[in-house]
């Protein structure tokens, strides 16, 4: 039964995306293990702490009735908490995506634009910025 088979069988072309692991028929175009930016994971982590929080605040709203004033007052607590860290994420920077050398590249593009004289910093060891806009 095999062999009647192999021999009337339709014959196949062999193409170089047959031995692939996923035949889709596409030819691969990269390597299958691509880094991600760290910045990806920072807003997965930041998304994760703020759905928990999200759900804190849902379970509250669900028994907020049982709780009275002191659950009221907690959940202000906690909110203010959540504003506060929010804050101080946004003040440190991170929640910003672009890197320092992007943000000296945006002052370099925005600083010829506007035809502004850019020192290095070779000039001024002092500085702690690479570029400065005078």
């Amino acid at each position: 039964m095999l062999g009647l088979s192999h021999i009337l069988g339709q014959r196949h072309k062999s193409r170089e995306t047959d031995a692939l692991p996923y035949e889709s028929g596409m030819v691969p175009t990269g390597p299958a293990h691509s880094r991600f930016d760290v910045l990806f994971y920072l807003n997965a982590m930041f998304f994760v702490i703020f759905d928990l929080e999200t759900m804190f605040i849902i379970a509250w709203a669900i028994a907020y009735r049982d709780a009275g004033w002191a659950g009221y007052i907690e959940i202000l607590i906690f909110i203010a908490i959540l504003v506060a860290s929010l804050i101080y994420l946004w003040k440190l920077g991170a929640l910003d995506w672009q890197t320092t050398r992007q943000k000296i590249l945006t002052q370099i593009r925005s600083a010829n634009i506007h035809n502004v004289d850019i020192q290095e910093t070779n000039a001024h060891p002092d500085s702690a910025d690479p570029y400065r806009i005078r």
